[in-house]
């Protein structure tokens, strides 16, 4: 087990009340932090440029990053789903050093499938995934992009855990709600 933050600020000190920086991050032992989370690219405004500070604080204290990307369903509905993970990657972590982005897990969250009810069929997640991995060879090659960690963020549940995870790019899930209740979040484990 290995303890996550859900953010960290893009500075690492100063007078920012209220905000916890990597360093605090650090300090406290924390090995992953979560940055660009739909709720947080939504509610806070967070754009890819502010994201991508935050993952170089993050990286300057040795924290591995879980970097969010996703779309929501008018984008989806509108066809631009494609162009706007590729823009929300490309802005957030793309100017890393292919040694760099070792350090970066993408997680996926098709924002129209969060808390709503719905969720996206495996195919629609492996087309996404596989789409991310393509984005990740096309800047660091073969290699790299088949040692990134993908995940799947969009309402996991027992009922659609394995198949999801049977997908060919789909390398894990990034659970939410799922992981409150201990029984559901152990099904979700063993698929």
């Amino acid at each position: 087990l290995k303890l996550a933050a859900q953010n960290c600020h893009q500075e690492l000190s100063g007078a920012y009340t209220g905000e916890v920086s990597a360093s605090m991050l650090a300090d406290l032992g924390v090995s992953y932090v979560i940055i660009g989370h739909s709720e947080r690219r939504a509610y806070n405004n967070e754009d890819n440029i502010l994201l991508g500070n935050k993952v170089d604080a993050a990286l300057t204290q040795n924290l591995q990053v879980i970097y969010c990307c996703g779309e929501t369903l008018e984008e989806r509905k509108s066809g631009i789903h494609f162009d706007l993970v590729s823009k929300q990657i490309v802005e957030g972590v793309f100017h890393l050093d292919a040694e760099t982005l070792e350090n970066i897990v993408i997680a996926y969250e098709p924002v129209w499938a969060i808390g709503t009810g719905e969720s996206a069929t495996s195919a629609q997640a492996q087309e996404m995934h596989a789409h991310i991995r393509k984005v990740i060879t096309d800047q660091y090659g073969a290699e790299i992009a088949e040692n990134t960690s993908i995940l799947y963020g969009g309402s996991c549940k027992p009922s659609n855990a394995q198949d999801l995870f049977a997908q060919s790019d789909v390398d894990g899930g990034l659970i939410g709600g799922a992981s409150l209740n201990a029984k559901d979040f152990i099904s979700i484990i063993k698929a």
